[in-house]
């Protein structure tokens, strides 16, 4: 997991240009790809990358982006964030695999 000086928003626009343009959501039973409303179990899913964004002042302000590839080529992110707030599947998240990270 890397921790950035970038901003979320930076990071974001960089994967988007490496073709990680699907927003994922984690529901109570499954993850969708928020523009084709295509719904993934976990295991479909494979975790290539993650990036922390540290809360400087308050620890409710951090969050995390997961970079996300699917068994069918869909690529994209979840962005998760800390704190009471979490609108996250959190389980669901933590059963998608992780691979190799990226270069």
């Amino acid at each position: 997991m890397k921790t950035n000086d970038r901003t979320l928003s930076q990071v974001l626009a960089e994967l988007n240009e490496k073709g990680f343009k699907e927003q994922f959501t984690a529901k109570e039973k499954s993850i969708v790809a928020t523009a084709s409303k295509k719904e993934y179990t976990p295991y479909q899913l494979k975790i290539v990358d993650t990036f922390r964004f540290d809360g400087m002042t308050n620890p409710g302000d951090e969050e995390e982006i997961f970079v996300i590839e699917a068994n069918d080529g869909t690529r994209g992110t979840l962005i998760m964030a800390g704190g009471p707030d979490q609108s996250q599947n959190v389980d669901l998240v933590k059963e998608i695999p992780e691979a190799a990270p990226l270069d």
